[in-house]
C-alpha cells in the first residue's frame, strides 16, 4: 500500500527483550479489520541488558524509585524512532491518524508519549503495561486509550492498568479498560479482538 493511499499508521511497540517482529502475527490478524492501515513494527533503539532482543530502557536494577527517571532518559531515542517512522510514511501532518499499540514496556512508552503531551496521536492501545511517567503529567487529551491486562499477570500486576486509567482520566483522557480473567503476561485472542475493534472505532473519522 502506498503512503498516499493509507489512512492510518499503526506503530507497534514491543516489550523488553523482544523485537518488533514478535508483534507481526498480531498485525497480520488486524489487517483485514483495518484495511487502510500501514503497520510498522520497529525494534527499540537499544539491545536488551539481558542479551536477547531490544529494550526502550534498561530494567536491570529498576525500582519504583528510578523507573520514571529511566523513562525520561529514554524519551529522546523513542522520539527519534517515532519521528522517523511518521515522516517516512507521510503522517507528519496527520498525527490524528497515528495509533500506538504497545505491549509491556512498549505500553509504558506509549502511555508516556501521551501523558507527557509529546505525541497527541489518534489512539493508543496498551497491553499488560503501566503508567510510570514522571510527574506532573501533561497529557495530550486527544487520544482515546484502551488498556488490556491479564488478571493473573505475574510481571506487571493488573492493578497497574486500573491505576493508569485513573491517572489518565484525571487528565481528561478517555480510557477504556479490559481485565481478562485467568490471563498472564501475554496478549489473548479476546484482548486482540477488543483492541482492533477499538482502533477501528477510534479512527472511523
Amino acid at each position: 500500500m502506498s503512503t498516499l493511499a493509507a489512512n492510518m499508521l499503526v506503530i507497534m511497540l514491543h516489550g523488553v527483550g523482544s523485537s518488533g517482529s514478535d508483534l507481526a502475527p498480531l498485525a497480520s490478524t488486524w489487517k483485514g479489520s483495518l484495511p487502510g492501515a500501514i503497520f510498522v513494527l520497529p525494534n527499540a533503539p537499544s539491545r536488551s541488558s539481558f542479551g536477547s532482543g531490544y529494550q526502550w530502557f534498561s530494567v536491570a536494577g529498576v525500582t519504583e524509585d528510578n523507573r520514571s527517571t529511566r523513562i525520561r532518559e529514554a524519551r529522546a531515542s523513542f522520539d527519534t524512532t517515532i519521528s522517523a517512522i511518521i515522516k517516512e510514511n507521510g503522517f507528519s501532518d496527520r498525527l490524528d491518524r497515528v495509533a500506538f499499540v504497545g505491549f509491556s514496556q512498549g505500553t509504558i512508552m506509549a502511555l508516556d508519549a501521551i501523558a507527557s503531551g509529546r505525541w497527541p496521536v489518534g489512539a493508543v492501545v496498551g497491553f499488560s503495561g503501566r503508567l510510570a511517567s514522571p510527574l506532573p503529567l501533561q497529557a495530550a487529551v486527544s487520544p482515546p486509550v484502551l488498556l488490556v491486562h491479564g488478571s493473573v499477570d505475574p510481571v506487571i500486576p493488573a492493578a497497574e492498568t486500573t491505576k493508569a486509567a485513573a491517572l489518565l482520566q484525571s487528565q481528561g483522557v478517555m480510557v477504556e479498560t479490559l481485565v481478562i480473567p485467568g490471563l498472564g503476561h501475554t496478549i489473548s485472542a479476546d484482548g486482540a479482538a477488543r483492541a482492533v475493534a477499538f482502533l477501528a472505532s477510534a479512527m472511523a473519522k
